[in-house]
């Protein structure tokens, strides 16, 4: 049998149903070469390792496995991330959030020389090294209820040279009476019924699902929020598109002010905040 050259693979990925970007991103690894050198010689052949491991990670694909857990890693607000399947897959929108914090840290909290930032459920540890990588002199905590998820987040902040406190525990139980000056979290805040996790079924159910039509975690960060809260101090939510108004009502009945909801890229009310 001949060996298999990059168009024949990358149209039996179209037959498998694979994108062809995707396709060709795992092409350019098994190839360890760039993805533009593709692109100039899709009459190039595949040596029988690189087409059994390309074969492999087209089937996988096909599947539905995220392509960032295929690959290894994921970029995240300029910053490439480990991730497996021990963590949510890092995505778009939550650099909203992640935008929030940091223009909070140059206008309403500029007045604070080394704030405390505190990331609750950080998963892959993305949005506090994000934090972080920005903001150098901020002291940044990042709390998960999974070990799995926390080794992940420490290997990522070793490998990028961040110095972040990781911590496990189960929202505010580990904190004790510490107070920060931001706190940004994306909980889990899918109803644990809807379909949509149906395409999710890779990542984590811990990570994407909560209880009480998804708003649990949610309420039990707004509900501990106060106690671990400068004066002036924000609260900033990742949440569902439909539950802006939901999260309002919890941040204005704990005493919130300024409560605000931001857009994502695509559109859709995804972050809420607050000032304490």
């Amino acid at each position: 049998m001949s060996a298999p050259t990059i168009a024949a693979v990358l149209a039996g990925a179209k037959a498998m149903g694979v994108d062809r970007l995707d396709a060709q991103l795992l092409l350019a690894r098994a190839l360890a070469c760039p993805r533009s050198w593709l692109l100039a010689h899709d009459d190039a052949s595949l040596d029988a390792p690189q087409a059994v491991r390309v074969n492999a990670d087209l089937l996988r694909r096909a599947r539905g496995e995220p392509l960032a857990y295929i690959l290894g890693e994921k970029e995240f607000h300029g910053l490439m991330l480990h991730v497996n399947a021990n963590v949510l897959v890092p995505r778009p929108e939550t650099e909203t959030l992640v935008d929030w914090g940091l223009a909070l840290m140059t206008g309403a909290l500029a007045r604070v020389p080394r704030p405390r930032v505190l990331d609750l459920g950080t998963g892959s540890g993305a949005i506090a090294l994000a934090l972080k990588h920005a903001l150098s002199a901020a002291r940044v905590v990042g709390v998960d209820v999974s070990p799995d998820a926390l080794a992940v987040a420490g290997g990522n902040a070793l490998r990028l040279g961040l110095a972040i406190d990781f911590r496990q525990g189960n929202w505010w139980d580990e904190l004790g009476g510490q107070r920060f000056d931001l706190v940004v979290s994306n909980p889990p805040y899918i109803e644990p019924g809807d379909p949509h996790l149906l395409a999710l079924g890779h990542e984590p159910r811990i990570a994407l699902t909560a209880d009480g039509n998804g708003l649990a975690a949610l309420a039990a960060i707004v509900s501990g929020a106060p106690d671990h809260l400068e004066s002036g101090a924000w609260l900033l939510l990742e949440h569902g598109r439909d539950q802006a108004a939901q999260v309002t009502s919890m941040l204005v009945e704990r005493g919130f002010s300024d409560v605000r909801t931001l857009r994502d890229m695509a559109g859709q009310p995804r972050c809420t905040g607050a000032c304490r």
